[in-house]
């Protein structure tokens, strides 16, 4: 824990959330954890405080047959 400042968690329906958002508003196919540090800020868990942020955002690893299922999950 050394070089570890601060350590979150977000719930597995916020992530879906988020994952949807980035594929419909962005057009970014992402896996879910791909998609935490953008959960993170978006749900407010991680406050911006009006700063400007960079979030990696990852893997394509999706198992499209699955949409479906995932996004009932999700509340979409």
């Amino acid at each position: 824990m050394h070089y570890v400042h601060d350590m979150v968690s977000v719930s597995d329906e916020a992530l879906l959330r988020t994952m949807f958002f980035l594929w419909e508003r962005l057009k970014i196919v992402v896996e879910p954890t791909g998609a935490l540090a953008a959960t993170a800020l978006l749900e407010g868990i991680v406050k911006a405080n009006n700063s400007r942020v960079g979030v990696i955002v990852s893997g394509g690893n999706v198992d499209l047959q699955q949409v479906g299922e995932l996004q009932r999950r999700s509340g979409g």
